[in-house]
């Protein structure tokens, strides 16, 4: 009995693995590591999804409940932190509120990224064979769903390198993790369930609670110039870097403008910010979360680089900058 037992259950695991063969899921799709990326930018712009969702980062895990919608090409997003002071964003377009109960109070920002979860993602004009080596790993379950998971691998010490789960059926990123050069995750999002394509009602969108009686802050809004890209150039920027976008700044009425300077390989992107600086500014590195900076002194103006990038990168960068 024992013997014939186990042959049924042999049996059984190669019926098992036939048929997921030739679900249509589990498929070769055909598509080329770079073509699967363009498939997850489209789904990211424009799937209306709501689930659970864990993100890691510097040894802290915070579980996020999200709700997006895409309206009239409109983001429309809330995302709630479960625990700690149950802090609450709501976002229509780049204006974004930031709801903190405990404090009985909201903050009004811009934003200009892709969301709360995703503007650490590859865009599609990432060079491969140049920066970065994309592959397929392999095919697996992530929130009940079958993903392919591509591996982003960079050829030098001047970026991070990324794991992405895609779902097969639509693109859309279901798990995420940002690598340091040993392979140790930086960043990792995750859902724990997800909802895709749902018909997602306003009333889901909007606040939990009444923040009638709550005080307001609202960010400086920034005054914007741009076509300046011929004051301040690097002349020693890291291989595949190139400039985005140049424009002055003006975060408060009566302030000297700033230089803003985006630089991006298409995946990697560092902001720089030049100032007039009247005293002596000593050479200094610092981390928050995910991204580095480095500020020095150039010709009488502190130049910082800030950036998801390695200290290396913003180091590089910072020390190349010059006017022009």
């Amino acid at each position: 009995m024992r013997k014939l037992r186990e042959h049924a259950a042999a049996t059984a695991l190669v019926a098992c693995a036939a048929l997921l063969s030739s679900h249509p899921a589990l498929a070769d799709t055909d598509l080329a590591p770079n073509e699967w990326l363009g498939k997850m930018v489209g789904a990211v712009k424009a799937t209306n999804y709501q689930g659970t969702v864990i993100r890691t980062r510097g040894g802290r895990s915070e579980v996020l409940k999200v709700v997006h919608a895409i309206k009239d090409g409109v983001v429309h997003e809330r995302v709630i932190v479960q625990e700690g002071n149950g802090l609450e964003i709501i976002r229509i377009g780049n204006e974004v509120h930031c709801i903190l109960p405990d404090e009985k109070s909201v903050l009004v920002e811009e934003w200009n990224d892709q969301g709360a979860l995703f503007s650490t993602l590859p865009s599609s004009d990432i060079r491969f064979g140049s920066e970065y080596d994309v592959s397929i790993v392999r095919t697996e379950r992530v929130a009940g769903r079958q993903s392919v998971l591509l591996a982003v691998r960079p050829h030098d010490e001047y970026r991070f390198g990324h794991r992405l789960w895609l779902d097969i059926e639509t693109g859309f990123p279901l798990q995420t993790k940002l690598l340091d050069d040993a392979g140790a995750a930086i960043e990792h999002v995750k859902f724990a369930d997800i909802r895709l394509d749902e018909n997602i009602d306003s009333q889901a969108l909007a606040p939990s609670i009444s923040t009638e009686n709550f005080r307001w802050f609202t960010s400086p809004k920034r005054d914007i110039t741009y076509d300046v890209s011929s004051v301040w150039s690097s002349d020693d920027l890291p291989p595949g870097f190139r400039v985005i976008s140049t424009h002055f700044e003006t975060l408060a009425e009566g302030e000297e403008p700033l230089v803003h300077i985006l630089y991006s390989d298409g995946l990697a992107n560092v902001s720089v910010f030049i100032e007039s600086s009247g005293e002596e500014i000593r050479a200094s590195h610092s981390r928050v979360g995910n991204s580095n900076s480095f500020s020095l002194q150039v010709e009488g103006h502190q130049v910082t680089a800030v950036g998801e990038v390695p200290a290396a990168t913003v180091r590089r960068i910072a020390s190349s900058m010059r006017p022009n």
